[in-house]
């Protein structure tokens, strides 16, 4: 599953606006199961653009970021409800036919790769342009069939991240991983602006610790295989977030059942031990592989999963140094991960390509512009 598109009207200081995650390239056929028999994928055959493996929304402060991505959490297959409106200083009132509602488009790729149009998922209250109440109803009941497959039959991977993202000194605790680690609930809100959910510590601590211990208690059990190749992708994808610092993932310390990791003198380094940064880093991909595997959990690889990743102010607490290199990081720890990254580093978007970049801009007291490129 990845976005291609979201429009917010009356949410916070977004009056109308829609902002595209498609990129310029070619069209992608539909699957020859979707074309009528005896047709060939070919350029006569309808398709999608692809969405952009990566989206850094740009803007200063109080530009809106935050309440974009907060609106897509609540708008997606699965997980449905009203936005706040979050009324906009010296704005007009709310004209009475326009409530506050977001509506985003859904490419649903392996989710269901026979679909050959992206699903449209709105607000409860949302009334579409030009919607008849026909089209509407149908809408409706298409959203709802794909809420309970989303929440009976897994899959729908959306991760989100705070930027109000910490961490503690809190020590490892694992239980019931059937209902936390190897569970991923469609149903979860991801929640960008509140301090006191966002201690990243003890999830990341349990995922790490729970990959290297299910994988030595498995043993050579069939069954368990899928357990292997978990534990697998989560080396993997922390070696990745840990080189730009000179580490390598070691695994769970046998005594402390804490994560570790090796310097480049062979040095035992503890999971707090570890620079801030580094540890910030672990955390979005070790977290996002989880969610993966918990969705997909027989899958071959699930570090080549689909899924969206939303982290709202990337740049925080780390290094101006690792903000050129920050997003090739991502894409190369889970590669086939839709990114949608906010910030407000010039040097952060500037090291993207500019159809990377959507820019956030006021343009007069409540209205706010949107362009692509950092220099919009």
């Amino acid at each position: 599953m990845r976005l291609t598109s979201v429009r917010l009207r009356n949410v916070g200081v977004f009056e109308d606006t829609t902002i595209r995650l498609t990129g310029t390239g070619p069209v992608r056929p539909t699957t020859s199961a979707a074309a009528p028999d005896g047709a060939d994928d070919d350029e006569d055959t309808p398709g999608v653009v692809e969405p952009r493996p990566v989206t850094v929304l740009f803007g200063g402060d109080g530009i809106g970021k935050t309440t974009l991505l907060t609106a897509l959490a609540v708008t997606r297959p699965g997980y449905a409800l009203p936005p706040s409106p979050y009324p906009r200083a010296g704005a007009a009132p709310l004209p009475p036919d326009g409530p506050s509602h977001v509506v985003t488009e859904w490419l649903l790729g392996e989710d269901d790769p026979e679909r050959p149009h992206p699903l449209v998922v709105a607000s409860p209250s949302a009334v579409l342009d030009g919607e008849t109440p026909e089209a509407a109803g149908a809408r409706r009941r298409e959203q709802a069939l794909f809420d309970r497959r989303a929440q009976g039959e897994g899959g729908f991977v959306f991760v989100g991240f705070s930027g109000a993202r910490w961490f503690s000194r809190a020590a490892n605790m694992l239980s019931v991983p059937e209902r936390s680690i190897l569970r991923y609930d469609v149903r979860h809100a991801a929640t960008f602006d509140d301090p006191t959910r966002a201690d990243l510590t003890r999830e990341t601590k349990q995922v790490l610790a729970y990959s290297g211990i299910a994988r030595a208690l498995a043993g050579e059990r069939a069954e368990y295989t899928h357990l292997e190749r978990f534990d697998t992708a989560v080396r993997e994808v922390v070696d990745v977030m840990l080189e730009p610092f000179g580490f390598t993932y070691a695994g769970v310390g046998p005594l402390s059942l804490e994560p570790e990791a090796l310097d480049r003198s062979g040095r035992i380094v503890a999971f707090d031990a570890l620079p801030r940064p580094a540890r910030h880093l672990v955390a979005f991909g070790a977290l996002s592989l989880r969610a993966l595997f918990a969705a997909y959990p027989h899958s071959d690889d699930p570090r080549e999963r689909e899924g969206v990743v939303a982290i709202d102010d990337v740049e925080a607490q780390q290094d101006a140094s690792m903000l050129r290199i920050l997003v090739p990081l991502l894409r190369r720890a889970l590669p086939n991960v839709q990114w949608i990254l906010s910030t407000s580093s010039t040097q952060l978007a500037m090291a993207c390509a500019a159809g990377e970049v959507v820019a956030l801009r006021k343009s007069g007291e409540s209205r706010v512009e949107v362009g692509e490129g950092v220099l919009h």
